[in-house]
């Protein structure tokens, strides 16, 4: 059989080492994973009652429209129902969008280092991939305005962004939508939203009055803690959800899913322990950066981008015979670096622990 050319040489996404495949090969007996960005506190107490409720209705199919989802989505948002769209975790709202607006001959326009399902998906539809530089770890958003083409249909802004953790402000994103045409779709990619304490963030949702080619991504994967249930989902003009809509797979987010991202959404208590704690600790690794003369990427995510002085595989190597299991830099486009997802602070206070003990 012959696949289609466009897929030739691409490889499928490669998360983190699963822990239980590190204590084996390497014969420990505790080992922390710090490496897919998951919230080390877990989900609401709230949505796992909600799963398990869930469960009992395992042998019939899901709500196609994830209607109860969707209206306290929309209410929380302030927005439409008709204004969202769901996928099996924000990466199949990617696929979506891709799917229904590029045809071979188009391009993208995206940072590099980002995010790479942006790419990924681009190329399986015969798209172009037009990557533009980081500028100290953060979009260039004039120099990806000025590449935008009119085969462009679609620029990518990971903000905050995933390998780096910074973010574009409210002033460069509203400058930089100037700029762009009105038939090329921009989308905001705000996986890590609920963790930004920044008080210049982009308000997203307020320029969608304003644009009708911008799109907005958020996830239930990474501060509600519902990674494995994979559930996301799109805000954009009614007009543009329902036009993209047709590619978007019957079925495509489970009960369980639905279920407990509804009941997550309510447990407003849990959800801003789990932002706080990650806030305290941001400002603990920072500190611990500075103090030791270390590199790092200012972050608003739940991971930080750092440099103990020496190669990032080197790093990952250490840590991961110590039981930590991060990013390693060089896969990221940071050969120098590595990205660690923030813990508990025990997890924290450890990591950082035998990384100074290993260098001194």
């Amino acid at each position: 059989m012959k696949i289609k050319q466009s897929m030739a040489g691409l490889t499928p996404y490669q998360p983190g080492k699963p822990m239980e495949e590190v204590k084996q090969e390497l014969g420990l007996d505790r080992v922390v994973k710090l490496a897919s960005n998951e919230n080390p506190y877990g989900a609401s107490p709230q949505a796992l009652a909600a799963v398990n409720k869930a469960l009992e209705n395992v042998a019939v199919y899901p709500d196609g429209y994830a209607r109860v989802l969707r209206e306290k989505v929309a209410q929380q948002q302030k927005v439409e129902e008709k204004q969202l769209l769901f996928g099996n975790g924000s990466d199949e709202v990617i696929l979506i969008l891709c799917r229904a607006l590029l045809n071979p001959g188009d391009n993208i326009v995206t940072a590099v280092p980002t995010f790479p399902q942006y790419k990924h998906n681009a190329v399986i539809e015969g798209a172009e991939v037009k990557e533009v530089p980081l500028e100290a770890g953060v979009h260039n958003l004039d120099n990806m305005a000025d590449a935008v083409t009119s085969r462009t249909k679609m620029v990518f802004v990971c903000n905050p962004n995933n390998p780096s953790g910074t973010y574009v402000n409210h002033k460069q994103f509203s400058d930089f939508m100037k700029k762009i045409p009105e038939d090329v779709l921009v989308v905001s990619d705000e996986a890590y939203y609920e963790y930004v304490t920044a008080h210049d963030f982009p308000d997203t949702k307020a320029l969608l009055e304003q644009y009708s080619n911008l799109l907005i991504l958020r996830t239930f994967s990474k501060a509600y803690g519902l990674a494995s249930l994979r559930i996301g989902y799109g805000i954009g003009r009614e007009e543009l959800i329902q036009a993209v809509e047709p590619g978007r797979e019957p079925f495509n987010t489970n009960s369980a899913a639905q279920a407990a991202a509804a009941a997550a959404l309510e447990d407003e208590e849990f959800l801003n322990s789990c932002t706080e704690k990650n806030a305290e600790e941001m400002k603990k690794f920072e500190a611990f950066c500075e103090e030791n003369e270390f590199s790092y990427y200012p972050s608003e995510a739940n991971f930080i981008l750092m440099s103990a002085g020496r190669p990032g595989g080197e790093v990952y190597e250490k840590l991961l015979h110590a039981g930590f299991i991060v990013r390693n830099g060089e896969a990221l486009g940071f050969p120098d670096y590595v990205r660690i997802t923030l813990g508990t602070p025990r997890q924290n206070k450890d990591i950082r622990t035998e990384l100074l003990n290993w260098l001194k």
